[in-house]
Formats: structure tokens, sequence, C-alpha cells
């Protein structure tokens, strides 16, 4: 059944995440919205070809991240699930404290306020004690956080598998099935 998912995507960089989690859903049919900040614009820039124009051509529709009236800010709306990918520590950070000053950051306290899903994905590294306290905030106010933290058991030959794992695992949180993503196999200890 196609589910409806508002994709966010901040000013942080792991743009190609965005572009690999969309191009999953889109592959399904699920009903996307795209919303995407100012301080994105330039990292999609230059982290993808295409920039945010490459996104907004995989998404169902582009909504503005000024227009806080657009219909995901509304709790009478419904959505299955808000990702926020790339998620900026500052975003998180805002949606940890209930700041709800853009829509990305208003659909988020409206999944949390309805207990809709809602996957936050940062990509910073190292993490100062208030970045993991908004994200320790978070959790407990019912957000998945889903760092950007590739694995490696399933042998990544290039970073296009790297992100297409954390995609894969973007799409599960959201109960959407990446097809061949790559999965954990005990035996596979045993052929090394």
């Amino acid at each position: 059944m196609a589910k409806k998912i508002v994709v966010a995507v901040t000013g942080a960089s792991g743009a190609p995440y965005a572009l690999e989690f969309l191009k999953i859903l889109r592959a399904q049919k699920h009903a996307t919205s795209l919303v995407v900040t100012e301080s994105a614009r330039p990292i999609l820039d230059i982290e993808i070809d295409g920039g945010a124009k490459s996104l907004e051509s995989l998404a169902s529709e582009v909504l503005d991240d000024s227009d806080v009236g657009a219909w995901p800010a509304s709790g009478s709306r419904r959505f299955d699930a808000l990702v926020v990918v790339p998620c900026s520590m500052s975003t998180l950070s805002k949606i940890a404290c209930g700041i709800s000053d853009t829509l990305a950051t208003r659909a988020a306290a409206v999944a949390l306020k309805e207990r809709r899903r809602l996957v936050l994905v940062p990509r910073e590294t190292p993490l100062s004690l208030p970045m993991i306290d908004a994200m320790r905030q978070a959790t407990l106010a019912g957000a998945i956080v889903l760092p950007a933290m590739p694995a490696f058991y399933h042998r990544p030959k290039s970073i296009e598998d790297m992100v297409k794992f954390i995609a894969a695992r973007i799409a599960s949180s959201v109960d959407v099935e990446a097809k061949g993503a790559p999965e954990w196999k005990p035996d596979a200890r045993k052929k090394r």
C-alpha cells in the first residue's frame, strides 16, 4: 500500500542519502512531499549533480519551507512519516526543543504531537554534548534518530554502496522495503 511521506532536506552534508531515499520511494510509487530548506540549497549544489532539482524531480510535490501554513503543518492532514535527511544539528535541536519556525520544523512538531513516525538523520561528527542531549531529547519525544553511519559487513565496493545502505536503513525505519538492501548474514563469517 502506498504511503504518504514528507521528506525534509536541511543544511547538513549528506545530500546523496536524500537522493537515494527518494529514489527508493519513487520506485515503489509512494507519495512524497519534499521540503528543502534555504540552508540546504548550496550544499545540494556541491554534493549532487543537479542540486535541488535532482531531488525535486523525484518528489510527488515540492513545498516551500517558509510556508508554515502548508498542509503538513496541520495535525488534521495525515501523513505516514516525516524523514529529515540530512538533518542539521540546528534543525534537530529545534525539533527537540519544540521550536517550529519553518515548515520542516513545524511538520516535525506535528509528527510528534500526532504520534506519527519522525526519522531524523544527522550526519555531524564529532558530537558535542549539546548535540547528544538534543538527540536524546528528540528520542524521548518520540523521534527515531538514525545517524548516517554506514556499515561494512556487506563489503561495500563504492561510496554508492555505503549511501544505499543508509538509504535502505531509512526506508526500513518508515516500513518501506528497499529492494536488494544488504542484510546481516551470520553465516558469512564462516566463509572468510
